[in-house]
């Protein structure tokens, strides 16, 4: 599996400057690394502090978690 490449304290660092609105998504996305895509798919993080995201972000790698085990389970044949 694939570990992230940014921190949630960075993409909410990401988030605050672009509701400042001082230079455009698309810029800050070419600066910070990221694509526009991955910017508005972490914007539900935006009025939340850094804590909240983190927490956000740990239920959803969380659940991924789970369901990979829980699929990744032998069954056995009734008999």
């Amino acid at each position: 599996m694939k570990n992230r490449q940014f921190s949630e304290d960075q993409i909410i660092k990401l988030l605050q400057d672009a509701k400042k609105g001082e230079k455009p998504v698309e810029d800050l996305c070419r600066d910070f690394g990221c694509s526009p895509a991955s910017f508005y798919a972490w914007k539900k993080y935006g009025d939340t502090t850094v804590g909240e995201a983190k927490r956000r972000l740990g239920q959803n790698s969380t659940r991924a978690g789970l369901g990979r085990f829980a699929s990744s389970r032998k069954r056995t044949p009734a008999c």
